[in-house]
């Protein structure tokens, strides 16, 4: 079996459409998802499966909407392509200084160059937004909450996360 993380987008956010790591985590077993487990409450999922990212994608998001009574968009991603995120951080120094500023966005489709381009013609001065394979990778030099150009792509299912995240999964997944 292999390891995979799903990213599930817009949960546990301002005390709505709340999600509990425990009962996900359940979610995951009942699916027979081998070893689940979370990392923060902002839906982390890391486990072990035998099937294909999109094919996990449905299924996680079918338990998930009758486990809790609403649709929550999951993204999948295998231990290989998540490693390929934790290495390919075009943001070094930034990340060094700064890592809570520094975040990668991952869609259901691959990003595009138009998608970063669109992105940058939002970004301030002090915003960088770089594509790598297929993900997006911003430094937002003021910090997200203060910028105009939002964290990923207008159109599209996209859900971020700040480089602590991706290398915390990046080790629980070492370390399964």
């Amino acid at each position: 079996m292999g390891g995979y993380v799903a990213l599930l987008r817009g949960i546990n956010v301002g005390g709505h459409r709340k999600v509990p790591m425990a009962e996900l985590r359940a979610v995951a077993e009942g699916l027979g998802l081998g070893s689940p487990r979370t990392y923060v409450a902002s839906g982390n999922l890391l486990f072990e499966a035998e099937a294909d990212e999109a094919a996990l994608e449905r299924r996680l998001e079918e338990a998930i909407a009758v486990r809790f009574g609403f649709a929550v968009d999951v993204i999948v991603r295998s231990a290989t392509r998540w490693r390929g995120y934790a290495t390919s951080n075009p943001f070094p120094d930034e990340s060094e200084r700064q890592p809570n500023l520094v975040m990668m966005t991952i869609g259901k489709r691959p990003a595009t160059d138009a998608d970063v381009e669109a992105l940058r013609a939002r970004a301030s001065s002090n915003e960088r937004v770089e594509r790598v394979g297929d993900a997006i990778w911003i430094w937002f030099g003021d910090g997200a909450g203060r910028s105009k150009m939002g964290t990923g792509p207008s159109s599209g299912v996209w859900t971020t996360r700040n480089r602590r995240t991706v290398l915390a999964l990046q080790e629980m997944l070492e370390g399964a």
